[in-house]
């Protein structure tokens, strides 16, 4: 078994399939055919320009993947899949990192705080994953993707960028809360912790309520709940909260 970091972006256009749901719709692929595991998808948000083409808010997808394929076998069914749901007006990238070789890491998470607040080319893009061995390749349109696919690797490898993708759902609903202790909640979703919104984890047994859309983040590592108080109870953060993430 190997570990790998996929990142796609610029897959989708106005009306079509999320660029998200692709990049989940590729990790359930690569599990079902290897036997392997899949991490949850981040969204890590990027620099919003006019030079920038975009279609919503300008954010690659990534996951982490433990299996036995090849790059060459990764590869070959992750852009099938691309291709086949991809929008035709797009100009998607993919980058794939084996993380058991010998990279920069610090190169290539300079790189990914770059995309944040800079415009960068493709020729950078391509430039870098050449020196670090990373398979980076374009499938269709400009193929502006390869920018955001090789940033969103290194926003992860940071570990405290981006948001968990989707909501998650254990029955709540927006105007009636549900409350879990935390060990119920991390049974039933995977995820790792839950977190105050002042960096500190809480007990196995504090409760939270959940209302309305819920919402986690990659924070230390982790795949985080982050959690207010609120009059002694513990509620899951509001979008103001996570609009850091």
């Amino acid at each position: 078994m190997k570990n790998w970091l996929i990142c796609i972006d610029d897959t989708d256009d106005i009306g079509t399939k999320g660029t998200g749901e692709i990049a989940e719709e590729i990790a359930h692929l690569l599990e079902s055919i290897s036997g392997g595991k899949a991490s949850f998808v981040t969204r890590h948000q990027l620099f919003v320009h006019p030079d920038i083409p975009y279609t919503s808010h300008n954010s690659a997808m990534c996951f982490a993947l433990r299996s036995p394929l090849t790059q060459a076998e990764i590869h070959q069914y992750a852009v099938a899949h691309l291709i086949a749901e991809a929008a035709p007006k797009a100009d998607p990238g993919i980058a794939i990192l084996n993380l058991g070789s010998q990279y920069d890491a610090v190169a290539l998470m300079e790189f990914g705080r770059r995309a944040k607040t800079e415009v960068i080319t493709k020729l950078a893009a391509y430039d870098l994953a050449e020196q670090l061995n990373i398979q980076l390749t374009e499938h269709g349109g400009t193929g502006q993707g390869v920018i955001g696919a090789l940033a969103g690797l290194g926003l992860r490898l940071m570990g405290s960028d981006g948001r968990v993708k989707g909501q998650i759902k254990l029955g709540q609903f927006e105007d009636v809360a549900l409350e879990l202790s935390v060990a119920e909640i991390l049974e039933q979703t995977g995820l790792d912790a839950v977190m105050s919104t002042e960096r500190y984890l809480l007990a196995a047994n504090d409760r939270v309520q959940l209302k309305g859309k819920v919402k986690a983040v990659y924070l230390g590592h982790q795949f985080v709940l982050l959690v207010d108080r609120e009059a002694q109870t513990w509620r899951n953060a509001g979008k103001q909260a996570l609009q850091a993430y």
